[in-house]
């Protein structure tokens, strides 16, 4: 499940930052850490890029 939220966070912040902040609010705590950790993994690149764009993202 991780993963698949993930995949639509990358692809998510294509869109916008505020999509993605919609996504997530649907999400326990402790999932959208786990998504967050699984996007940095997956996509270290996209993160540190979300990182820097929207530091308030969470």
């Amino acid at each position: 499940m991780l993963k698949y939220y993930a995949r639509l966070v990358i692809e998510g912040i294509e869109q916008s930052v505020e999509q993605v902040r919609e996504l997530l609010t649907r999400l326990t705590s402790d999932e959208r850490w786990g998504v967050m950790l699984e996007f940095e993994s997956v996509n270290p690149d996209r993160f540190a890029q979300l990182v820097t764009d929207a530091p308030d993202w969470v």
